[in-house]
């Protein structure tokens, strides 16, 4: 039987995929719960980001019927480069410095415990 696997997606998303991917090795193959609890006390701003998808994420498990959200593991969290915002900045002599404003489209995938 194929495992069942649920995903979330946020695209977007107005923070660096750099920023996002250093939280990402430690929440996957966790428990939903528990990677819930462990990116509520992130002190970075991608894991407010990320609890929120992966909430989302387990929104979408429980509209299928014969899915146990307590089973469910995060698979696998995926940190994409989205499109960037191109800014200024001046700088001395007259010149002016591009500023890339970096957005990500994150993805998270949810399975079932095997």
């Amino acid at each position: 039987m194929a495992v069942m696997e649920f995903k979330a997606v946020a695209r977007y998303v107005r923070i660096s995929p750099q920023k996002v991917r250093k939280l990402v090795d430690a929440l996957k193959g966790e428990p939903v719960e528990e990677g819930l609890a462990m990116l509520k006390f992130m002190p970075q701003k991608a894991a407010g980001i990320v609890r929120k998808i992966v909430q989302s994420a387990v929104a979408n498990a429980e509209q299928n019927a014969n899915i146990d959200v307590d089973s469910l593991v995060i698979h696998n969290i995926i940190a994409d480069q989205g499109p960037m915002l191109k800014r200024f900045r001046a700088r001395a002599r007259g010149r002016g410095t591009r500023i890339l404003k970096r957005t990500s489209h994150i993805t998270v995938i949810l399975a079932e415990e095997s």
